[in-house]
C-alpha cells in the first residue's frame, strides 16, 4: 500500500482497524508512535549496489484502553509526517510489537487495515550459486519434513 492509498482509505472509514496476518485485530487502543522515512542502501550478494526507500509506520499499544485513533486524526498525522516523508508516493511499512519488532507490508481488505507479512529473499538469485531446485520459500520449508540425505538442510 502507498501513502496515497492509506490517505484515500482514512477518508473513507469511520474506524481504524489494523489485523494481523493471523486474522487477529490489534486492539482498538493502539497508537501510531511513528511515521518516518526509511532508506536502505545496501550491496546484495552477487555485488549490485540497491537502495529502498519506504515510509514507516510504527504501531504499538499500552494500557491507554480509552484512546482511539480515529481516521481524521491519523490523516493529520501523515499530513505532519510529509515534511519529513516529502512528496513521493511511498510504499508502507509497518513496524509492530510481537515477540520482538515486526516488520510487515500494508493492504486494505473492506473496512480494514491487513499487515501482510513480509519474507526475505534472495536479490541476486542468478549471481549467487545456488541452484534453483534448492531455493524454498519460508512457507514450504515450514511445511516440509527434513530428513537426512533429503537435501532440505
Amino acid at each position: 500500500m502507498k501513502i496515497s492509498e492509506i490517505k484515500q482509505a482514512l477518508a473513507e472509514l469511520e474506524a481504524v482497524n489494523f489485523r494481523l496476518p493471523t486474522g487477529e485485530y490489534l486492539p482498538a487502543h493502539f497508537h501510531v508512535t511513528e511515521v518516518g522515512l526509511v532508506s536502505k542502501h545496501f550491496i546484495d550478494c552477487g555485488g549490485v549496489e540497491r537502495r529502498e526507500t519506504v515510509a514507516n509506520f510504527q504501531l504499538w499499544e499500552a494500557g491507554d484502553y480509552d484512546h482511539r485513533l480515529a481516521p481524521l486524526k491519523f490523516l493529520h498525522i501523515l499530513d505532519l509526517s510529509q515534511r519529513i516523508l516529502g512528496t513521493e508516493d511511498l510504499d508502507i511499512e509497518v513496524e509492530y510489537q510481537q515477540a520482538t519488532i515486526g516488520k510487515f507490508g500494508l493492504t486494505r481488505e473492506g473496512n480494514d487495515f491487513v499487515l501482510t507479512a513480509k519474507q526475505t529473499a534472495c536479490l541476486a538469485q542468478d549471481a549467487c550459486g545456488i541452484p534453483a531446485a534448492q531455493q524454498f520459500a519460508l512457507p514450504q520449508l515450514q511445511m516440509a519434513s527434513c530428513t537426512p540425505g533429503g537435501g532440505c538442510c
